[in-house]
């Protein structure tokens, strides 16, 4: 099929680029080069400029090739949103180190299985973890061990303040042989860069992916992959103009949405970086209100909880200019009522752990499609195919299985040919998410191939009954999945989470669904619950909800 999404593009957008070939840490370079006072990251009162990182990212590079890091090892991150975060990202690339991000809430096995699976030697964690992962290294292959503080790059008072306002005492991790201070690494080393050579096609980043059930997958991203996403963001978003944007850095880095789109989009555009380490609604409009953010990159629930927050209106969040949602469908209502307090256009996107991540975004200074996850970014392929074979391209606005093609996509899982081979079939991304285009070449996301609900014959995505929850003024959060049913093979069932103070029955559920959906769409079962699980990054876990009900069934039969 032609691609007909290139109508739609905003004015002046290019839809093939002439890339840099220039890894991330180079990025920096040129940024520091350009920018040297500029700030790069700001964090509680700290305000780190791009010389002063960039001096930092040298000293940490010259210690991990001290502690015996070579190319191509592995260095895996366990921390929040912190300057140390960036920091030590940037100073294993710039030693020829693949960085391993690792979700500081996993527990110690899903952490023993990415350490092992990943050959991580070096391990940098924040003093919180540090006791665990120090009982956790015989089991791996972790040689030494970093251990960053919360108050490492803090001025003076708040540097005292801090226990008092984190109800928490400084953590002083007692002497272990291999076990290392942030701060000794920054300031034993020299910021003299160690100019190793790295290879633009060369392995820069396993990002993890799944796990809830089964084996997560280490997706492997090149530095051209990206690199190149971030230079497809850049021409997507041509209004930001580099060395004057400020960013808020909320989305956890250790996720690609938040690596990509926060970390590495900012460091290329000589930006300035709010460290955010806990995405909670005072601290993210404090955040916005006190730095001017420009650009506000964030997931549905923050998007949510920030609406609801009684003192929005308190806070001055006039000064953002654009809003990036993605990991998970943004409802429409939220949308209209933040796009309504900012003034902002709020970008719907889409992407892929395994496509560094970003492959569509609603066009940003054209038409945004609400309930669209956009268009596909510049020399990035889609094709919509049959869910049996993916073999047939579907016609326009029938459903099927999405495929993308593009300098973004990952070059396999580690160590898993097998999962390799069925995801990458000649060049092709096979997302296991269900699409379909309309006339203009918008997509959108029907819903995941095995979240798919099969009621009495029907196919019902439960998408379409997650948007109509969300509409409803008393109904703060919803999921809906299917559940076993004698009669109908499956039935569908909403876990509903009511705003604070509102009070519902199952039974105005159900009604107010039969109003808006088809009759055989509207769940059977409704369950109240006060919240919906969610991974690191905010995006909605349908298959936990599933694999509770699952257990609930077995436990009564």
């Amino acid at each position: 099929m032609e691609k007909i999404w290139l109508k739609s593009y905003a004015k002046g957008i290019p839809d093939t680029l002439t890339y840099e070939k220039i890894t991330i840490t180079e990025a920096l370079e040129k940024s520091v080069k350009d920018f040297p006072d500029n700030n790069a990251l700001i964090f509680l009162d700290a305000k780190i400029t791009y010389k002063k990182l960039d001096d930092m990212v040298n000293s940490f590079a010259n210690a991990l090739i001290d502690m015996g890091v070579k190319p191509g090892d592995k260095v895996a991150m366990l921390m929040p949103n912190m300057p140390q975060l960036v920091i030590a990202t940037y100073g294993a690339w710039r030693a020829g180190a693949v960085v391993v991000m690792n979700n500081p809430l996993y527990t110690d096995s899903e952490l023993e299985y990415q350490f092992n699976n990943s050959e991580s030697i070096v391990l940098v964690t924040l003093d919180l973890l540090a006791p665990r992962m120090i009982a956790l290294r015989p089991k791996t292959q972790i040689k030494q061990i970093v251990v960053a503080h919360i108050r490492d790059h803090l001025g003076f008072p708040k540097k005292q303040l801090l226990p008092l306002v984190a109800k928490d005492k400084h953590r002083e991790i007692p002497p272990t042989e291999n076990v290392y201070e942030w701060m000794n690494c920054i300031k034993k080393y020299p910021a003299k860069n160690p100019n190793i050579k790295v290879d633009f096609e060369s392995l820069a980043s396993l990002q993890y992916t799944g796990g809830t059930t089964g084996l997560s997958k280490g997706v492997m991203l090149t530095h051209k992959n990206l690199a190149s996403n971030v230079q497809q963001i850049m021409a997507w978003f041509p209004d930001f103009t580099r060395g004057d944007m400020t960013g808020l850095g909320v989305l956890p880095f250790f996720h690609s949405f938040g690596l990509t789109c926060v970390m590495n989009f900012i460091v290329w555009m000589a930006g300035a970086d709010v460290l955010i380490p806990r995405p909670e609604p005072v601290a993210i409009l404090e955040a916005i209100q006190k730095h001017k953010v420009t650009f506000y990159p964030a997931v549905p629930t923050i998007y949510v909880g920030l609406l609801n927050h009684p003192d929005i209106d308190k806070y001055d969040i006039s000064s953002i200019k654009g809003c990036f949602s993605g990991a998970a469908p943004l409802p429409v209502e939220v949308i209209k009522d933040f796009e309504k307090k900012t003034g902002s256009q709020i970008c719907e996107g889409y992407g892929l752990s395994e496509t560094s991540p970003v492959v569509t975004i609603n066009p940003w200074g054209g038409k945004t499609k609400a309930g669209s996850i956009g268009l596909p970014i510049a020399d990035t392929e889609i094709k919509i195919v049959d869910l049996d074979e993916g073999t047939r391209e579907m016609p326009i606005g029938e459903p099927g299985e999405l495929i993308v093609r593009g300098p973004q996509v990952m070059i396999g899982y580690y160590k898993m040919a097998d999962e390799t081979a069925k995801t990458l079939r000649d060049g092709w991304l096979f997302t296991g998410d269900i699409g379909k285009y309309d006339e203009d070449g918008y997509l959108s996301i029907v819903d995941r191939k095995k979240d798919m609900i099969i009621a009495g014959g029907y196919n019902i995505y439960p998408r379409d009954i997650d948007e109509v929850l969300f509409e409803h003024p008393k109904i703060l959060e919803a999921c809906a999945i299917g559940v076993p049913d004698q009669y109908r093979g499956e039935t569908v069932k909403a876990f509903v989470v009511l705003k604070p103070g509102e009070q519902m029955t199952s039974q105005e559920v159900i009604d107010y669904c039969k109003e808006k959906l088809a009759k055989y769409k509207v769940p059977t079962q409704i369950e109240f619950i006060k919240e919906l699980p969610k991974s690191g990054v905010g995006k909605i876990l349908r298959k936990e909800l599933r694999e509770m009900e699952l257990q609930k069934i077995g436990k009564a039969g």
